[in-house]
Parts: C-alpha cells; sequence; structure tokens
C-alpha cells in the first residue's frame, strides 16, 4: 500500500520519511522508520500544529521500538520532524512526555528540548491519569 501524499501547509505537513539505512512512510501528519524490507516500524512520530498554542507545531506521539535503540532511528527521525516543521514554518514545537521516564526526557534534551516549566495531570480514558512535563525548541 502506498502512502497517500498530501500537500503541504503548515497544519499537516508533508514529506518522504526518514532515510539512511531505513525505509521510512508518510501518512497524513506523522513519520515512521523501519527496516529495510519490512513494514513493522522501529520508529514513529505524529505531530501537527499545536492546537493549545498558536504558532509552533506539536508533537503529539514520538515512539521508539526498544530493537530500534542505541541505532540512531530515532534521532534520524527527530532530525527530520524538525527539519518539517521548520520547512513548513513553524519555529518552534513542544511535546508532553511522563514525568516518570527518565530514558524519554534524557532523548529529549539530547535532542536540544528543555523543560518549559509545564506540568499536567493527563487521563487517557483509562482512569489512571499520569503526570507529565512538557519540552520546546526551536525547530
Amino acid at each position: 500500500m502506498r502512502p497517500s501524499p498530501r500537500p503541504s501547509s503548515p497544519r499537516t505537513p508533508s514529506g518522504a520519511g526518514v532515510r539512511g539505512g531505513t525505509s521510512g512512510s508518510w501518512r497524513g501528519p506523522g513519520r515512521s522508520c523501519s527496516r529495510s524490507g519490512t513494514v513493522t516500524p522501529l520508529a514513529l512520530c505524529w505531530l501537527r500544529l499545536s492546537p493549545t498554542r498558536p504558532g509552533p507545531g506539536e508533537i503529539f506521539s514520538f515512539y521508539c521500538h526498544p530493537d530500534g535503540w542505541g541505532g540512531g532511528i530515532a534521532h534520524a527521525l527527530m532530525a527530520q520532524s524538525l527539519r518539517r516543521l521548520r520547512d513548513d514554518g513553524l519555529p518552534r514545537v513542544h511535546l508532553r512526555t511522563l514525568r516518570d521516564t527518565p530514558q524519554s526526557r534524557r532523548f529529549y534534551v539530547k535532542c536540544g528540548f528543555t523543560e518549559s516549566g509545564s506540568t499536567r495531570t493527563y487521563d487517557y480514558g483509562d482512569g489512571n491519569p499520569v503526570d507529565q512535563v512538557e519540552y520546546e525548541r526551536a525547530c
């Protein structure tokens, strides 16, 4: 199945997936990376114009499967995602991650994000609210 092309705009970034040792696919406002010859993603990112702040983009989901850890896939995906936001005219980006996930928090700092000071408790609908920390950076 081929990804459907989408026009580039600040609301729905578009473009090719991450290249260089991985194959990428683009489906709307997200990106994924998988090993060559496979369809199972090792990493994915879902981003778009922030619905809570005027101007910046927001990364809603950024995940890397443990099979992809240490191989540079997540860093390549983040770099491409930030480039796409910048190319679409978005000067800044923010995201939220779980407070009690030191590995993801270290990753975002390595990618140039800093804590904004904003926190929230969020319930994904399962009745188990979680504490989140916000990070931000220039694209």
